[in-house]
Formats: C-alpha cells, sequence, structure tokens
C-alpha cells in the first residue's frame, strides 16, 4: 500500500517489481546446497508475488516470477504454472555464467526459452542479475562502476543477438531493465557490421540468418528512466522497442519527479511517440489486454 502510494505521488500507474531478498533473479534461491528447499523457495516466492503483493494491489503492480535456475526443465515448468495464472514475465539472469550456469549458447536452456515463448512471457533481465558488475579494479571508486553499469546489458545484448536463439525462438521476447538506452545505436551497428564482414570465421554463418539488428528491433525492449542521448536517437533505438522507468526506489530513480523528467526528456517528441515510450510499448511487451484511461 505505501509502495502504490508512492507511485501515485509520482504519477505512476503501473510498476512490474523485481526480487530484493532472492536477488534480481532469484540467484539466493539457486544457491541453496538443498534443491529441494531452493524449489520450494521459488515457488512460495512466485505465490505471494502473484496473490498477495499483486493480487492486493489494485492492478498497480505486475507480477515477475522467478525460477529455479539450477534445472531448465524446472525453470520451464515453473513459467507454465505462473502462465496459467496470468503470469507473463519473468526474470533472468543477463550473464548466466557469471553465476556458474550454462551460457545461452549451450543449448541447456532451451526448454526454458519454449516455455517462454509458448506462453508468451517475456524474459527480463535486470543490471546485476548476473551478481557481477562491471569495474575496472579493486580501487576504483564506486562511480567508476556505476557509470559503467550499462555494459553488463550491452554485452548481454550481444551474446542474445549472436546465438541463434531469436532465429529458433522468433516470438520470444527479451527486455533490459535499468540499462539505459544510449549505447543501443552503436553495439546494434556494430553487431551488423561483423555479421556483414565476418560471419563466416566469427561462427555465426550458421545460425544468424539476418543483420543481428533484426532481431532486437522484432523481439527486444530497452528500458531507461534518464537519457538524453538516447532519446535524442529515439529512431535507432527502436520507437516500438523502448520503455520508460523510474528505477524507484533505487539511489538513480527520477521518483517524485518522475513525470517531470518525462517531460523534460520526450516533451519534443510527437504525442503517438511519447505515449509508446511511456505506456504503450509496456503494455505490448507485457502482453497486458487493458489500457486505463
Amino acid at each position: 500500500k505505501a509502495r502504490i502510494a508512492d507511485m501515485d505521488m509520482n504519477h505512476t500507474d503501473m510498476s512490474l517489481c523485481f526480487p530484493t531478498f532472492p536477488r534480481f533473479c532469484g540467484q539466493t534461491f539457486t544457491e541453496a546446497k538443498d534443491r529441494e528447499l531452493g524449489l520450494a523457495c521459488v515457488k512460495a516466492y512466485n505465490d505471494w508475488m502473484i496473490e498477495e503483493w499483486c493480487g492486493e494491489s489494485g492492478g498497480h503492480l505486475i507480477p515477475l516470477c522467478i525460477v529455479p535456475l539450477w534445472d531448465a526443465d524446472l525453470a520451464a515448468a515453473e513459467v507454465r504454472r505462473n502462465a496459467e495464472r496470468g503470469v507473463h514475465a519473468v526474470t533472468f539472469s543477463e550473464i548466466p555464467p557469471h553465476l556458474g550456469l550454462p551460457s545461452i549458447h549451450s543449448g541447456f536452456w532451451d526448454p526454458f526459452l519454449a516455455a517462454c515463448e509458448d506462453t508468451e512471457t517475456t524474459i527480463n533481465m535486470h543490471i546485476g542479475s548476473s551478481s557481477r558488475m562491471p569495474a575496472t579494479s579493486g580501487d576504483a571508486p564506486v562511480a567508476v562502476a556505476a557509470s559503467l553499469s550499462f555494459n553488463n546489458s550491452m554485452a548481454s545484448l550481444s551474446d542474445w543477438l549472436f546465438s541463434g536463439k531469436l532465429v529458433q525462438f522468433p516470438n520470444l521476447t527479451l527486455a533490459y531493465s535499468e540499462g539505459q538506452i544510449g549505447w543501443l545505436p552503436y553495439i546494434l551497428e556494430r553487431a551488423d557490421k561483423v555479421w556483414e564482414d565476418n560471419r563466416a570465421w566469427g561462427g555465426v554463418s550458421d545460425k544468424v540468418s539476418e543483420p543481428p539488428s533484426t532481431y532486437y528491433y522484432r523481439q527486444i525492449y530497452g528500458c531507461f528512466f534518464d537519457d538524453e542521448y538516447g532519446l535524442e536517437n529515439i529512431e535507432k533505438c527502436g520507437v516500438n522497442n523502448i520503455c520508460f522507468e523510474t528505477d524507484y526506489p533505487h539511489s538513480d530513480s527520477t521518483w517524485p519527479h518522475s513525470k517531470d523528467t518525462a517531460i523534460k526528456l520526450m516533451g519534443n517528441l510527437p504525442d503517438d511517440i511519447v505515449y509508446k515510450l511511456i505506456r504503450g510499448n509496456a503494455i505490448e511487451m507485457l502482453g497486458l489486454d487493458f489500457d486505463r484511461a
């Protein structure tokens, strides 16, 4: 109730909330030595998220489930269990190998990806969901890591674009949270250039049949909360691929001035594009079956 009151103060109608205690993709429960206990905790968290946290919010909070990351078949089953209850968002690690898990190139995750595609469940990846943030040295000030925080999202996007998984699962949807968007035009340009000139020796000629940016514009969303450069290049970032977020309650949050920030950043854009960025794209991304006036 307190969170919804803060959302109302900030002109925020609906919010998708990442885990805190289990960490951004539930890696706390994955680290449990007792797998049976870990699975019970995953299911208990999802039951609480759906039935209490979101169920008692009057529709203002959108459920985001976690999965048992140590077993792709169990993860798929949990996605399907929650989809039957109307949940179409799951959180996942942006770089699984940092957690000691197989990469997306390995094929290990295919049952999970198939379940997400079948149930129209969006895979959401928050920066830090690999339990590692970019850094240059142990004695670098925290400000360095904070400035480089988008780096995990950029690395992860490169992984997915060249993985072939977006070809194998053409209706799968991915989303990057808190990564900002100003870096997107360059990495898409660079990936396309690598594909065009070097896909044979680059090891992707047999699994990535079109320029990598094709799959980004078709299947991937980026999110921003304060990114002037990204908005200046919104056409290349993709007017249908970007969502506005508030990052509440982190220190980067624009709360309680998110509306003012949105006006500052998007005030010069056409109304139809503004609508997509602050509302329409999120509705499409999360498969919400209604819109409020």
